[in-house]
């Protein structure tokens, strides 16, 4: 009988360690991306305060040009160098945007339970375990240049719903990003409704959204992302050509507030 109670304690233990650990891994990412938006914010701030440096430089040296200054050159190379710290800038900003929204890989019982449902839908979802990224397939997901949610793929975005609502999936929040192809649309029916690649990211972000809500996904859970035709996986055909793998929905799981 002693040895079921030393058991039984043991187990509890264990089970204490393991909750506190996953709290703990939560608690760090959430300061993690804390850190991440204040870095963000400071960068944001000398982006814009060079952004001015710079057009003060150039209308100097335009009136320099024009009066023959003999500081044309010096102007030149201050101008120079501000654009290359500039370039620097944009690309850190756009790399620590990208890892805030990306997050981390998730806890182990909850990547499993992805990973076995996108097996299930192959040929529609993708899971990324290192990232905690679920990709939809838009052509599968949407009719063509159509936010709707395909009938086909309600199913789909069903199970990921019972998923999010798990014991191991309510304790992160959802962001749900929209992406095209840099086709443009033409349709003046479609242009109607999506005038641009940016509003049609953004409808099948909200029309993914509206699904998940239906299926008790609680609201205050989930935010929605456009990025349009700007954030392309691979480069798009020539001439506005697209590219299939440009047209998605990802959906990350993130820590709640983060």
């Amino acid at each position: 009988m002693r040895t079921v109670r030393l058991s039984a304690l043991f187990l509890v233990f264990v089970s204490t360690l393991v909750v506190s650990g996953c709290n703990s891994k939560l608690k760090d990412l959430r300061i993690q991306n804390e850190t991440q938006r204040k870095r963000i914010s400071q960068l944001e701030a000398e982006l814009q305060a060079g952004a001015l440096q710079l057009d003060q430089l150039k209308r100097q040296l335009s009136d320099a040009e024009a009066k023959g200054g003999v500081e044309v050159d010096t102007l030149k190379q201050q101008i120079a160098a501000l654009e290359e710290d500039l370039a620097k800038k944009n690309e850190l900003l756009a790399s620590m945007q990208q890892k805030l929204l990306y997050g981390t890989a998730l806890p182990v019982e909850l990547s499993t339970m992805l990973e076995d449902f996108a097996k299930t839908h192959s040929d529609i979802v993708e899971f990324d375990a290192n990232t905690g990224i679920v990709k939809f397939k838009s052509d599968l997901l949407f009719d063509k240049g159509s936010a709707n949610v395909a009938a086909t793929a309600v199913d789909a975005v069903k199970s990921l719903c019972g998923i999010i609502n798990s014991e191991e999936g309510k304790k992160f929040d959802i962001v749900i990003a929209g992406h095209t192809d840099d086709i443009p649309i033409r349709k003046a029916d479609t242009k109607a409704e999506h005038p641009t690649n940016w509003h049609l990211s953004a409808h099948r972000g909200i029309s993914v959204l509206n699904v998940m809500t239906a299926n008790q996904v609680d609201p205050k859970r989930v935010s929605v992302r456009a990025f349009g035709e700007y954030r392309p996986l691979e480069p798009n055909a020539a001439n506005n050509g697209g590219n299939p793998k440009n047209r998605r929905v990802e959906i990350y799981i993130v820590p709640q507030g983060a």
